[in-house]
């Protein structure tokens, strides 16, 4: 029998028929060409921090591109970067402040590979920013019939591959566009749920970075104001002892063992949500961007995100919090808020439209299916795309309504893949069967 893959949240598990760990491009190669000669599927695996099946490889050829990492160049005048696949993004962070460089923008976990985060539509907040792939100058990717070939602005490949959802073929180096290292001035503390919901235009647009997540039955949010250094003198940093207890022990441990509880009592959760709402701490520290915009999350849970355009996100945050005490099961877990810029990239969640994200979240073990159930119904009136990384039930003749260039991708993804060499059981409900 062969080894087990899971992803991280164990939502998903597949036994691949195949294992190969390729530490170079000709490897990568010749471990596709190796499965068409097979009748064998291809999928290219990376963290598994994805909760859908994205990367699920049962039956298929499962690339471990654990072994392909690094970066092949930089230049540190222009902040060009190019980096291996499968470099997680947290090792990636520190190669690039060695060099004095950093990404404009990133999300809170640095543990995916750099592909499988483009690959998903990874993002972070920001109103003036983008995702993960809109710093993206170029890519080269491993096609279907063993050939690599590299593609940048203008091409149809391109504008399909930043984010391809591992449908294409298997991306083997990332060009970067990276900005110059810098510090973030992070101020965090619980406000008024009211409150913030009052004033949220202003503080998206006031603020580099921002975002919020509330903590359903509590009466406050923990809102986090994430900016360029420019305060005189900033805040110090945070000292080690504290970085461990706010971190470590009280949004991993404690919450940890709050989570355990509510599972086992479920009854309990309400008065949980409030405490913790309640328990609350203001914090206001600098240090270097990736270390401010990562938290280390050793909590399982299973999540939902999706992307509303900005006009109708307070109207979804109504609804939530009307419907949340309506649940059979209550909820363990914050519902996290943030905002995106427009971009251009085909099957971008932001593609055409100023965004915000709603991800919601239920503790592992927990029942979630009543929950992401009726957070879907509440998203689909107004046009919500989901995460591709995160658990949703949308098929391709509703995502087609969703993104003006669905088929276009559709079309490239066609082109370069005919035999679908790179789909799965996933790929094949959200890009429908060629």
């Amino acid at each position: 029998m062969g080894t087990v893959w899971r992803n991280w949240a164990g939502t998903v598990s597949a036994t691949p028929a195949q294992w190969v760990r390729p530490g170079s491009v000709a490897e990568i190669s010749a471990a596709v060409r190796s499965a068409a000669s097979a009748g064998l599927t291809v999928r290219a695996l990376g963290s598994g921090h994805s909760f859908t099946p994205i990367a699920a490889c049962a039956d298929a050829v499962a690339l471990d591109l654990s072994g392909f990492t690094g970066i092949v160049s930089a230049d540190a005048g222009t902040g060009v970067v190019t980096v291996r696949s499968g470099t997680r993004l947290g090792a990636l962070n520190k190669s690039l402040a060695a060099m004095g460089l950093a990404m404009a923008n990133l999300g809170d976990i640095d543990v995916q590979t750099l592909a499988g985060a483009l690959a998903t539509g990874t993002h972070g907040t920001g109103s003036g920013l983008g995702g993960l792939a809109t710093q993206v100058l170029g890519m080269s990717l491993v096609l279907a019939d063993g050939s690599e070939v590299s593609c940048s602005g203008g091409s149809a490949l391109f504008d399909a591959a930043r984010v391809g959802l591992g449908s294409l073929g298997v991306v083997t180096t990332v060009t970067l566009q990276c900005v110059p290292a810098f510090s973030l001035v992070a101020e965090e503390s619980p406000e008024p749920v009211d409150s913030v919901l009052a004033s949220f235009d202003s503080l998206a647009a006031s603020n580099d970075h921002f975002e919020f997540y509330w903590f359903p039955y509590g009466r406050k949010a923990l809102v986090k104001r994430n900016n360029r250094q420019a305060q005189s003198p900033p805040p110090p940093p945070m000292s080690a002892w504290r970085k461990y207890w706010e971190f470590e022990v009280m949004e991993n441990t404690a919450f940890g063992v709050l989570c355990r509880l509510g599972r086992a009592v479920p009854r309990l959760i309400p008065s949980l949500g409030r405490l913790t709402s309640a328990s609350l701490s203001r914090r206001s520290y600098t240090a270097a961007s990736y270390e401010v915009f990562v938290t280390p999350r050793r909590v399982r849970f299973v999540e939902s995100e999706y992307a509303v355009p900005r006009e109708s996100l307070l109207d979804v945050l109504a609804e939530l919090r009307r419907a949340v005490p309506r649940l059979a099961t209550p909820v363990m877990f914050p519902v996290e808020v943030r905002v995106a810029a427009p971009d251009d990239i085909w099957l971008s969640t932001a593609y055409g439209r100023e965004s915000g994200y709603v991800a919601i979240h239920q503790f592992a073990g927990l029942p979630y299916q009543e929950y992401f159930d009726m957070f879907e119904s509440v998203v689909a009136g107004v046009g919500g795309r989901p995460h591709w990384g995160k658990m949703h039930s949308l098929d391709a003749a509703r995502l087609a309504e969703l993104y003006p260039k669905f088929e276009d991708f559709r079309r490239v993804r066609a082109e370069v893949d005919p035999e679908g060499r790179f789909l799965n059981p996933y790929l094949n409900r959200v890009l429908g069967a060629d």
